[in-house]
This record gives structure tokens, sequence and C-alpha cells, in this order.
């Protein structure tokens, strides 16, 4: 597939969402931008976006559709009490789940 028509198919079928890790940090700060699928719900694109960018078996920022944007060379997992923020919509991850804050 060709670079144009690569681009159009990620402009028509991905979304970009921001991480932000807050706790443990003296500020909250952007970490990443992962793609996700456009056509789930928030809270699919808010799972993704935390499996994403946690440490499995690689640390998670050489994870495939993953931005690393994070002031340090390294960073932690995501966790309880950072963000995802979609569009103008911000997630909090939750002891489970997710709230719209």
């Amino acid at each position: 597939m060709n670079d144009a028509l690569m681009k159009n198919y990620e402009k028509t079928f991905m979304k970009e969402v921001a991480v932000i890790h807050a706790p443990f940090e003296e500020a909250p700060h952007t970490v990443a931008f992962v793609e996700v699928p456009a056509h789930l719900c928030d809270e699919e694109m808010c799972e993704i976006a935390f499996k994403k960018t946690n440490t499995i078996e690689e640390v998670w920022w050489k994870n495939e559709g993953v931005t690393y944007v994070g002031p340090e060379k390294t960073c932690r997992s995501t966790s309880t009490g950072d963000y995802v923020l979609i569009g103008t919509r911000k997630y909090k991850c939750a002891f489970t789940g997710w709230e719209l804050v």
C-alpha cells in the first residue's frame, strides 16, 4: 500500500488519544499519543491506551501505535490515577474502569 493510501486509512479509521501521567509526578504531563481504532467507544479506547502504555514483555514506549513524548528517556507504566484524553473528553483510570472527569 502506498504512503498516501496508508495516511488516508489512518486518518479515516484510526484516532490518536493522549495518555497523561498524574500521580507520582510533580505535575501531570502527557507521556504518549496512542493510535486506537476510531469506531470504538471511549472506554475501549481507554483500555487500548492503557494496555499499550504498560510494560509487559518489552518497554511500552516501543509498542506499535505509540508515540512517546514523555519528558524523560524512560517512563513508568500507566496506572490508577492517570488520564486518557479523547478529543475534549478526559477519563481518569479508576481502581476498576474509567471515570469521566
